[in-house]
Parts: C-alpha cells; sequence; structure tokens
C-alpha cells in the first residue's frame, strides 16, 4: 500500500469540513442579508405625501411648528375648536400619516375640541426612519410641550388618540405627563421589538432559521440608548385616574392580543372597545360609528368647556 493511500481519508475529511464550513458561512451571510432588508424594509417604509391647500380645507386649521429632539422643526396641524378648551393629538400608526385621520379630526373639532397632528419620523411628509414607537414618543413628547405652551388650549388637559405605533407613543408620554387626562389606544402593544417581529412574520420569511434573531439585533443596535427601555406594561400604573379606552381589532390579532393584555395590567378608569376591522380599513359605515364612539368618550373624559 502506498503512503498516498493512507492520506486520502483525512484529505477526505478535509474537503467534507471545507465544504461544511464553506455552507455554514453561505448561511450565515444569507440570513445576514435577509434579515438586513427585512429591517430596513420595516424601519423605512414607502412614504407618499398627501399635499393639502390648508386655506381651503374644512375646519380652518392652521400651521404649527414644534421642535424635534435633534433640534429640527416638525409641522403640523392645528384644528381650532373652543378657545381654552383641552387639545386632543391624534397619533398615526406604523405605515400610515395625518391624512389619513382625517375624518376623526373633523369628528373632534365639530365637538368643540382644539386637534393637533403631525407626520412622524418616516411617515408622510417627514423624512428619516421610524424606530417603531422610541423615538415617537420623543417626538409626541415634544410636540404635546409645544402645544401647551399655547395660549388657546388648555394646557392642563390634553387628550390623546393613538394606534399601533402612535398608541404606544401615546401610552408612553401618558405614563410619565400629568397633563394627559384622557387616552385612547387602538391596537397599541408593550415593546416596539414585539411590533417589529409582527412586521417580520407578515413577510413570511421568519420561518428561515435565525431571521427573527437577526433581525432583533439589528433593531437593538440600531437602538442602542433604549436597550434598557422596559415595557410599557412596568409603568402602566402611573396612568392611575386617566381614564382610558383600550381599542382591539379582530383583523389584527397580535396586536389586538398586545392591546388585551396592556388593558389587564392597567389601573382603572379604563374600558375597552371591540372592532371587527382596524382603523384604516373599516368601511365608511364602520368608521363613523367608530369615530362617534371616540368622540363620545373624549366628551365624557374630557369636556371641552373652558377652564382657567
Amino acid at each position: 500500500m502506498a503512503i498516498s493511500d493512507l492520506r486520502r481519508p483525512t484529505s477526505r475529511i478535509t474537503k467534507l469540513v471545507s465544504i461544511v464550513f464553506a455552507l455554514a458561512i453561505f448561511a450565515l451571510v444569507s440570513v445576514s442579508t435577509i434579515s438586513g432588508y427585512l429591517l430596513y424594509e420595516t424601519l423605512k417604509p414607502a412614504r407618499n405625501p398627501a399635499s393639502f391647500d390648508l386655506s381651503v380645507m374644512m375646519g380652518h386649521p392652521t400651521t404649527f411648528s414644534f421642535a424635534e429632539p435633534s433640534g429640527a422643526q416638525r409641522e403640523g396641524w392645528l384644528f381650532p375648536g373652543l378657545r381654552g378648551a383641552p387639545a386632543i393629538v391624534v397619533c398615526h400608526g406604523y405605515q400610515s400619516q395625518r391624512a389619513d385621520v382625517l375624518t376623526l379630526v373633523t369628528a373632534l373639532q365639530d365637538h368643540q375640541f382644539n386637534v393637533f397632528l403631525f407626520d412622524f419620523a418616516g411617515h408622510g411628509t417627514s423624512a428619516g426612519r421610524t424606530t417603531l414607537g422610541y423615538q415617537e414618543e420623543d417626538e409626541l413628547r415634544a410636540a404635546v410641550n409645544a402645544l401647551a405652551g399655547r395660549d388657546d388650549v388648555d394646557p392642563r388637559r390634553l387628550g390623546l388618540w393613538g394606534v399601533d405605533m402612535g398608541g404606544y407613543a401615546s401610552l408612553a408620554v401618558a405614563e410619565s405627563d400629568q397633563r394627559i387626562a384622557a387616552l385612547v389606544l387602538d391596537d397599541a402593544y408593550d415593546d416596539p421589538r414585539g411590533m417589529l417581529r409582527n412586521e417580520v412574520k407578515k413577510s413570511g420569511l421568519n420561518s428561515l432559521p435565525g431571521v427573527l434573531k437577526f433581525t432583533d439585533f439589528g433593531f437593538r443596535m440600531m437602538n442602542y440608548a433604549h436597550r434598557d427601555d422596559p415595557p410599557l406594561s412596568a409603568h402602566i400604573a402611573k396612568t392611575q385616574g386617566i381614564p382610558k379606552l383600550f381599542v382591539q381589532s379582530d383583523d389584527r390579532p397580535a396586536l389586538s392580543d398586545a392591546t388585551l393584555q396592556l388593558f389587564v395590567k392597567a389601573p382603572e378608569p379604563k374600558q375597552t372597545l371591540r372592532q371587527r376591522a382596524s382603523y384604516r380599513d373599516m368601511s365608511d359605515d364602520d368608521r363613523k360609528a367608530y369615530e362617534n364612539q371616540i368622540v363620545n368618550f373624549f366628551l365624557q373624559s374630557l369636556p371641552p368647556t373652558t377652564v382657567r
């Protein structure tokens, strides 16, 4: 037997190990690439900003700007109600924009509420990328602070309505701001990482090993400053005394379950409302009925009277 024959088994093992190693590297690169793409698509949703001429819009809105946490100016629309009455900030959701909630704004303004709305980062007219709640909380807080500084609204009685991402931001602000006197959370969630998982699962690519973990890791690295932020339920007890309405949509089961868990953990006063479809997918009749229920909640919890 030649010496070269004795070396062949070792040679075969080396080749096998090399092939396995190459496949492992290929799989890792593939999963990383797919995860990076999904993360980018989630945090940079397509923007189709709607343009309006405020001079011809019903409700006579005016432009009101406020300073973002970065110092840049963000433009919003203020729909005036009764002078000195409470103001309600209407917070659109993920992959939406302020133009999508105008019928709710009109319904609230018709009952003498002052109403304010703006586009979160990465949505509508606002450039940048979304953080699914972390940055949006700071944006909303800045808007609330600016709004409370006006002399035509009651700075001590403000209301918030928010859907999914806007709901997260609304609850986060309400937990630390005593000026929030009424709160509607529509398909809200406890943690932006949970919302990210929901979006990745919608793609169907979460079945690939490691995709959920890689996207979560990338998201946490991009929002490293918020690495120690607890879920909102950890401090939801601070909303004691604030009237809260939790809305669940049957067509968004993951978010509906998250909203239910928030409701269970929330202190009184609180109530729930169940809908067949989410706000943006409602029929005209269902949306009108829904908006009437939202208006009635705010009328009972935050009557639009002048308080000085």
